[in-house]
């Protein structure tokens, strides 16, 4: 039985729409149509919809859609919504903190913040998900997701939960592997005990809003940095900012920003970051590896 009748005929208690635009769920608000777009509301949903689902479809997990891009020609699969399901945030003995993989960064730091835990400043950066730091290893102001990460709970296609530890995962810059078809559901996550007085967050975002284009529809950093080097600093230096490909252009306050400032369509954008991919190799020598999460398939 395909997929959309499984689903269909499986009532889960969320909301299931099928072709649903994915630049209404990006950060970028380009992108072309997944199959289906399911919204389980809490894990007992979630754990019906995944056993429900044939074993080689594809799934897509988003979150805020701060670190993807679904390519024109859409996404054949089933896309998982992650906005408002594993919220939970609760402070645990030794410094810990349980936190859903649905919690949004910032919500993190800022509950650390009124515990007066010192150490998650760094979340209020992330525009995306726990989730998503924790499948990338985000990171911000110096911080980085799984410095703090005691243990992990994941979830697998059958629906099993699973209790993971971080010598179970290959952990890097902006990047983790782990258990195959394994999900992150929630992070047991320990912090130093502070003062409040030591944790400056609106100074932390008023330096990003300094330096980076807040505001606009772009997905963060595009490129990851090269090792002792910055991927913004190279693109400036080969006289990339304010380039442009239809709607997309590369921000003159942060290079390593992609904006969409005039209804760019997905292709217009992947075809600014290989541009500038291309100009950086050839002018230095770097081969620059994209952060942004890029899936689906190209307009025919």
């Amino acid at each position: 039985m395909e997929a959309a009748s499984m689903i269909s005929t499986l009532k889960i208690k969320g909301e299931v729409r099928y072709h649903e635009a994915m630049a209404n769920h990006t950060s970028w608000r380009a992108g072309g149509m997944a199959d289906r777009y399911c919204m389980p509301v809490d894990i007992d949903d979630l754990s019906l919809l995944l056993k429900s689902l044939p074993e080689n479809e594809n799934l897509l997990w988003i979150g805020l859609g701060s670190n993807t891009m679904v390519r024109d020609g859409g996404f054949r699969g089933t896309v998982i919504a992650t906005q408002g399901l594993m919220s939970q945030l609760e402070r645990r003995e030794n410094n810990c903190v349980y936190v859903g993989a649905g919690v949004a960064g910032a919500k993190l730091a800022r509950f650390c913040a009124r515990e007066n835990l010192v150490g998650a400043e760094f979340f209020a950066g992330i525009p995306g998900l726990v989730g998503g730091a924790l499948a990338m290893n985000a990171g911000a102001f110096g911080g980085e997701t799984w410095r703090h990460v005691v243990s992990v709970e994941t979830i697998d296609r059958q629906g099993v939960i699973h209790q993971r530890m971080p010598e179970d995962f290959k952990v890097a810059y902006r990047s983790v592997k782990g258990p195959k078809d394994e999900w992150f559901v929630s992070a047991l996550m320990k912090f130093d005990e502070g003062s409040s007085e030591s944790i400056n967050i609106k100074q932390l975002l008023a330096k990003r809003a300094e330096s980076q284009p807040t505001g606009t529809a772009n997905c963060g950093s595009v490129f990851r940095n090269p090792e002792n080097d910055y991927a913004a600093r190279l693109i400036e230096e080969c006289g990339l900012k304010g380039k442009r490909i239809g709607g997309a252009v590369v921000s003159e306050k942060h290079a390593n920003f992609i904006i969409n400032d005039q209804q760019a369509t997905a292709s217009e954008i992947e075809s600014l970051i290989e541009f500038v991919k291309k100009q950086v190799l050839d002018q230095t020598g770097i081969s620059l590896r994209t952060e942004v999460h890029i899936v689906g398939e190209k307009q025919s």
